[in-house]
């Protein structure tokens, strides 16, 4: 009986780039987090303007840093995928190439590195790390209910804080420092507290704009409550499933494959083993 070939450099970088099933998957995955949260906060420290006075060239020196370090990784996944086209125009594709994106286009355009927020959304990378617990066909349905909505309720709340991020960096640019949106933490202070429907009144836009986007984070906010309830609810009521994994299919990026899976379910691929 021979032995299986080796893997060769492509498809090893391909299982640390795209799963998280391996401990070197998962490491990955860990230090790129952390990158990202890095460079989203030393944007948004940025545009405070004491800071930016006094620590301008240490954010432009940190900035292209996370830029370079991005731009290797995008060039990496494109790589080592057996189908780059499909990489390049998935979703994550296109948030990997707009994270980096910003700063190469603030060589033309004064100001644009602030859309560098937008590296906020590959945080939602985090679900290849923290999967949900494996269940047992019986037992403690209340118990497993309650595990399995926690790590939905803390996705739920890392795309409320994205929206934030996102909408908080909007209204900085709309409104400005006129109209009390000093800074990025300040306009994302004003979107938790008008999404909470809290509404303190301290900050409020004065442009059409901003008043139109305002609006969208009111009527948004009535649904934050709505969502954990009706996790919690759906998982009492599921029925035992096989735990989906972070298998991701070369052909088409389709993520979310069953352990034992041969093909993916979105296009029929056979799936590495």
């Amino acid at each position: 009986m021979t032995s299986p070939p080796d893997k060769t450099l492509r498809q090893k970088l391909y299982i640390i780039l795209f799963e998280a099933e391996t401990v070197k998957g998962k490491v990955f995955d860990v230090i790129l987090l952390v990158l990202i949260l890095a460079s989203v906060l030393v944007v948004c420290l940025e545009s405070v303007p004491e800071l930016h006075v006094r620590y301008l060239p240490l954010f432009r020196l940190l900035e292209w840093a996370f830029t370079v370090i991005f731009t290797i990784e995008y060039f990496l996944r494109i790589y080592s995928t057996p189908r780059p086209l499909k990489y390049v125009f998935s979703f994550f594709g296109l948030v990997d190439l707009m994270s980096i994106f910003p700063t190469y286009l603030s060589l033309v355009l004064v100001g644009s590195q602030y859309l560098l927020v937008v590296r906020v959304l590959r945080l939602l990378r985090i679900g290849r790390i923290f999967k949900l617990t494996r269940f047992i066909n019986e037992g403690q349905v209340l118990s497993r209910a309650m595990r399995a909505s926690a790590t939905k309720i803390l996705v739920f709340l890392g795309v409320v804080l994205t929206v934030v991020v996102i909408v908080g960096s909007l209204m900085y640019i709309i409104e400005g420092a006129e109209s009390g949106f000093t800074s990025i933490p300040v306009s994302i202070y004003w979107t938790i507290v008008t999404l909470t429907t809290v509404g303190y009144g301290d900050i409020a836009p004065v442009t059409p704009l901003g008043q139109v986007l305002a609006s969208f984070v009111m009527v948004m906010g009535y649904g934050i409550i709505a969502v954990p309830t009706g996790i919690v609810s759906v998982e009492l009521a599921r029925s035992d499933k096989k735990i989906a994994t972070t298998r991701t299919c070369p052909n088409c990026h389709q993520e979310g494959h069953i352990t034992d899976a041969n093909y993916c379910y979105n296009c029929g691929y056979k799936l590495q083993q």
